[in-house]
């Protein structure tokens, strides 16, 4: 059977991920070790005893999602098992695509790590904090979400960010404009419309400068090839050329996530089963809607690394 890896993105994080697998494995252990190391930042700390508000600031949840899936990906290879002897395809939803390139070895653990912590600093700055918002908008197609923001757009910059699944797409912007799409959307029959607790006003527009600040620190870093394509975020297709997924990763901070496009792709590339890898169950959840012949599992705990294994 072909097999996908889905690496997540921000939202999934909590407090402990990772610690029972830390505490059970040494592979795993020596990944926080390294990460805490990259950054000069006890991260595993935050991630272990929180609080919970320390963890969910950008510059520290996105490498902390990528550290957990990571080494769940070091346990795998401890016992035998290399990515491309498990998978065809590797994916990650926004920044668990960074997740998804280190673990088919396009760059190393602390690379991805100071990337990433680089990232949510650099789009903490690209917007100062009340100036922008996200919102989730439920029951409506992308094209009338699409046309929602169209409209909403008088108003100031609000772009579709994240195409989820079908009837969830998340509007990123200008927080006013981005109300006025929640008002828009909920009178074209949207189910619901929210903001979210988000700090940023993620892939929009807006975040062109914290563009800027990434595709220096992406030119800094050696990226290889992986061992598997990775079904990039801004293009939803697979690639594998170093320097093409260099300036895919710089797009993706203004681009949207195109994850439902990214799932409907799977199939037409042979895959019948996707597992998550690291914290939550999220992508799996999107990913039954989207695709309910896909099979889909989680790997997360010590537990489902080994009934994985053991099923193989």
């Amino acid at each position: 059977m072909t097999r996908a890896l889905v690496f997540p993105g921000q939202g999934s994080q909590f407090v402990g991920m990772g610690k029972t697998l830390a505490e059970a494995e040494e592979a795993a252990r020596l990944v926080f070790e390294e990460v805490d190391d990259a950054l000069s930042v006890h991260l595993s700390k935050i991630m272990w005893e929180g609080p919970e508000d320390v963890l969910r600031l950008t510059e520290n949840t996105q490498p902390a999602l990528m550290a957990t899936s990571l080494a769940v990906i070091r346990v795998l290879e401890a016992g035998g098992l290399k990515v491309a002897d498990i998978a065809s395809h590797v994916a990650g939803h926004s920044l668990g695509e960074y997740s998804a390139l280190a673990a088919a070895g396009a760059f190393s653990i602390s690379d991805a790590a100071k990337l990433l912590q680089r990232r949510g600093q650099a789009m903490q700055r690209a917007v100062p904090v009340g100036e922008g918002a996200m919102a989730a908008i439920l029951g409506l197609s992308l094209e009338d979400v699409n046309a929602v923001v169209k409209e909403a757009s008088s108003v100031g910059v609000v772009v579709a960010a994240n195409d989820n699944a079908d009837g969830q797409v998340v509007v990123s912007g200008h927080k006013g404009a981005v109300e006025r799409a929640i008002e828009l959307a909920k009178e074209k029959g949207a189910k619901r419309g929210l903001l979210l607790p988000v700090s940023a006003p993620f892939h929009c527009p807006l975040m062109k400068p914290a563009a800027e600040e990434m595709k220096e620190a992406l030119a800094a870093v050696t990226i290889k090839r992986p061992a598997v394509p990775v079904i990039a975020n801004v293009i939803a297709a697979p690639i594998s050329e170093p320097e093409g997924i260099r300036t895919l990763l710089v797009e993706q901070v203004t681009a949207s996530v195109r994850w439902r496009e990214s799932v409907s792709a799977f199939s037409s590339l042979g895959v019948h089963e996707v597992v998550e890898i690291g914290a939550g169950k999220v992508l799996s959840g999107l990913v039954r809607r989207i695709d309910r012949e896909l099979e889909t599992s989680n790997l997360q705990e010590p537990a489902d690394i080994e009934a994985f294994t053991a099923s193989l």
